[in-house]
């Protein structure tokens, strides 16, 4: 519309007329400064949520082509940060740091010998007659040494049939029955799988994550047809042989002063009630007491605060998690059970905020360098890592002494990293992935720190991700599971395997130890023996090689 000019205008000639319009004028006026206000507001809106978006891109592109890795390099902040100012900053760390490191000796660099207890073949590489004579004045040549080197040679997997012959006997007189021999004990009655095939195709799955197909594919390689799904079959039935050892395992674990907990989802095709595209978790427990670490699997289709609740009860003691919901009913008043937090988890939110502030592209210098080295995101790093060196430490001490030296230099490091919480809360925006984890900082402050107050407790939850790993791995291999009871063998399998793992005990020699000698176990003594704590490494390296009935 076009805005007319003075002469245009037609001013009224009266007072009142004249002071009408003027009101009318700055009413106007009024109104489009609200207008513009209004428009200010909501485009600074879109530009805090395209900061937001633009932030959640670059930590997914970081996520999708960077390294995995939560620890960020120096070479990393090299790219921003001034060279001088790195160093400094370095050397300020190191004065401000008094934890002391154990001294450590470097061991000899080189190839590793080969492992005495493989068998030798000897390779005689020897002159030609012709050759062992002297050129000079015809001698032979005498032998006055030898020099000998070592290569590892493969032999490729093999099958073996066991015949098990029993001889029928019968009186020749009477001929009043036959007798027998009775067969050993089988961890699958009337199967071909003896307890080595068994061991094999387990630890290949539960601890190599190589599926059932491939496994399928390698049999018919070296000329035998096992199909996939009698190799599931075998699998559940020994996940239901084990349960005995489960039980025994659950025993330890709710026995011990603390346990930590994680969850992870899984895919089970057949699961009554529920569509084959949907969710389960399998719910990873560790705990135990010194000497004895143990490594729980349970299945259920739920994520529910009804599970911990069940997996748990009879607990009493200490129990770390995540900052999950569902942990909160099993830890109420009169439970019994103190919440830990994960220290981990606060550095992972950390270090997203600062790796989607290092792919920002912009000026670089001193005004970059300064801005990286104050964000909030950094800063919160800084002061989560001395923790760790606190416990890097203290990492071989008793429990005892653990406690101490985290009284002495950690409670201090935590006061001074609660009073900076509370001040940068309100200087980031909430929404923020900065923002985000200064939240979850807060929320979980009086969990994440009760790890001072006993030395056998953790500052994260990272022992029980580690065991939940393989489950991972595997599950990018073979996907889903066909059905719950599938499922539930391979919760079995990989409790066992993970306790062995975790007791020093190699998988393949300690199943084959176990499906042998479990069906013959007559009482729960007998069966407590099979455990991982009451098994030692020496015990278990003779397994296929011991007298009686062959594996």
């Amino acid at each position: 519309m076009r805005r007319m000019t003075v002469e245009e205008q037609t001013l009224p000639s009266d007072a009142e007329s004249l002071k009408a319009m003027v009101m009318a004028l700055a009413a106007s006026h009024t109104t489009l400064e609200e207008a513009m206000a209004a428009k200010e507001a909501v485009l600074a809106e879109f530009e805090s949520e395209i900061a937001l978006l633009r932030e959640q891109i670059r930590l997914l592109v970081h996520k999708r082509f960077g390294p995995s890795s939560e620890k960020i390099s120096r070479e990393q902040l090299r790219l921003f940060l001034e060279l001088d100012e790195l160093k400094d900053t370095e050397e300020a760390e190191m004065s401000e740091s008094s934890i002391t490191v154990k001294e450590h000796s470097r061991g000899k660099r080189g190839r590793r010998p080969l492992p005495a207890s493989l068998p030798r073949i000897d390779v005689i590489h020897d002159l030609l007659d012709k050759d062992k004579v002297c050129p000079n004045d015809g001698e032979l040549l005498k032998r006055i040494g030898e020099d000998t080197s070592e290569q590892l040679s493969y032999i490729p997997a093999t099958m073996r049939v066991l015949r098990h012959v029993r001889y029928k006997y019968a009186c020749p007189l009477c001929e009043d029955g036959v007798k027998i021999a009775p067969l050993a004990p089988q961890p699958i009655p009337k199967s071909m799988a003896a307890p080595s095939l068994l061991a094999h195709v387990a630890v290949s799955k539960y601890a190599d994550s190589l599926p059932l197909y491939r496994q399928s594919k390698m049999f018919e390689r070296i000329g035998v047809d096992i199909p996939r799904a009698t190799l599931a079959s075998w699998m559940i039935g020994v996940g239901k042989l084990v349960q005995p050892l489960i039980n025994f395992i659950r025993d330890d674990l709710l026995s011990g002063p603390v346990i930590q907990c994680d969850e992870t989802r899984c895919q089970v095709l057949k699961e009554p009630g529920k569509a084959p595209q949907s969710q389960s978790y399998l719910w990873a427990q560790r705990g135990g007491t010194v000497g004895n670490p143990v490594i729980l699997f349970d299945y259920d289709p739920s994520r529910g605060g009804d599970v911990p609740q069940r997996l748990l009860a009879g607990f009493k003691g200490f129990l770390q998690t995540d900052g999950y919901r569902g942990y909160d009913a099993v830890c109420g008043e009169n439970s019994g059970i103190r919440r830990v937090g994960c220290m981990a988890h606060v550095r992972r939110k950390f270090s997203d905020a600062l790796k989607a502030q290092l792919s920002v592209k912009g000026k670089k210098g001193k005004s970059r360098s300064k801005q990286l080295k104050n964000s909030k995101a950094n800063q919160g790093l800084e002061q989560i890592r001395k923790l760790y060196d606190v416990e890097r430490a203290a990492r071989d001490l008793s429990a005892e002494d653990r406690k101490s030296i985290r009284q002495e230099q950690a409670k201090p490091l935590l006061d001074k990293l609660k009073t900076w919480m509370h001040t940068a809360k309100d200087q980031v925006p909430p929404r923020s992935l900065t923002g985000k984890a200064l939240s979850y900082l807060s929320d979980q402050w009086e969990y994440l720190i009760r790890y001072l107050e006993d030395g056998h407790l953790e500052i994260d939850n990272n022992l029980v991700e580690n065991a939940i790993r393989p489950f991972c791995l595997g599950r990018k291999n073979w996907l889903f599971s066909d059905t719950v009871p599938g499922i539930e063998a391979g919760a079995n399998l990989y409790s066992l395997i993970e306790t062995a793992k975790a007791h020093g005990l190699e998988p393949f020699r300690y199943l084959c130890h176990v499906f042998r000698e479990l069906p013959r176990a007559k009482n729960a003594d007998e069966i407590e023996r099979l455990l991982p704590k009451s098994c030692s490494s020496d015990e278990i390296a003779s397994v296929l090689s011991r007298d009686g009935p062959p594996i």
